[in-house]
C-alpha cells in the first residue's frame, strides 16, 4: 500500500514539473496585423526616460518615429473584378448535347457560374446511374456540387431542390443521349 501511495506522488510531480516547465501559458498575440504596407525601413526610437530619471526634473520629449510612406487608396489597391464569360477561352467549344443540357438546367431556373460545373455533375449523375449507385449516394454528391457552386443562391431554392434538378435534368437530357 505504501509502494503505490509513492508512485502516485512520484507520477504527480513529475507530471507537475512536466507541465510548469512547457508551460507559459502565452497564447496571444504580440501585435496586431496590418493591412497597410510601408516602403520605408523601421526606424528605432530610443526608449523614453520616465520623468524623475531626468537630470534636474525636466522632462524629455521623445521624438516622434517618421511617418510611414503615404498609402494609396483603398480602392487602388482591390483587384478589379472580372466580368464573367459563357466560356472559358481555354475551354474547348461546348457540344450539342452539352449545350442541351445547359439550357435545360437554365430552363429550370439553375444557372451554373460555370459549365464545367455542371457538366461534372452530369456526367456524375450518368456514371453513378451506369454502375448502380444507390440514389442516396448520388443525390449526397450532386448537392455538394449544386451547392459549391458560386452562382447557387440558397434564397431561390434549397440546396436538394438543386440537385434533384441536375440529377432529373441529366437522367432525362444528358445520359445516353
Amino acid at each position: 500500500m505504501l509502494r503505490t501511495r509513492g508512485v502516485g506522488a512520484t507520477l504527480a510531480i513529475a507530471s507537475v514539473l512536466l507541465l510548469a516547465a512547457c508551460g507559459g501559458n502565452d497564447s496571444t498575440a504580440s501585435s496586431k496585423p496590418t493591412l497597410k504596407t510601408s516602403t520605408s525601413a523601421t526606424a528605432t526610437v530610443p526608449p523614453a526616460q520616465s520623468p524623475s530619471a531626468a537630470p534636474g526634473g525636466d522632462q524629455q520629449t521623445v521624438p516622434e518615429p517618421p511617418s510611414a510612406a503615404p498609402t494609396t487608396s483603398a480602392a487602388a489597391e482591390r483587384p478589379e473584378p472580372v466580368q464573367p464569360t459563357a466560356t472559358a477561352p481555354d475551354n474547348p467549344p461546348l457540344s450539342a448535347k452539352d449545350q442541351a443540357f445547359l439550357d435545360e438546367l437554365r430552363k429550370r431556373g439553375v444557372v451554373p457560374s460555370s459549365p464545367d460545373i455542371a457538366l461534372t455533375a452530369a456526367n456524375y449523375v450518368c456514371q453513378g446511374k451506369a454502375s448502380g449507385a444507390s440514389d442516396q449516394e448520388i443525390s449526397t454528391y450532386v448537392n455538394a456540387m449544386a451547392g459549391s457552386d458560386p452562382a447557387f443562391d440558397p434564397n431561390k431554392m434549397s440546396v436538394e431542390q438543386a440537385g434533384k434538378i441536375y440529377i432529373d435534368t441529366a437522367t432525362q437530357n444528358y445520359c445516353n443521349k
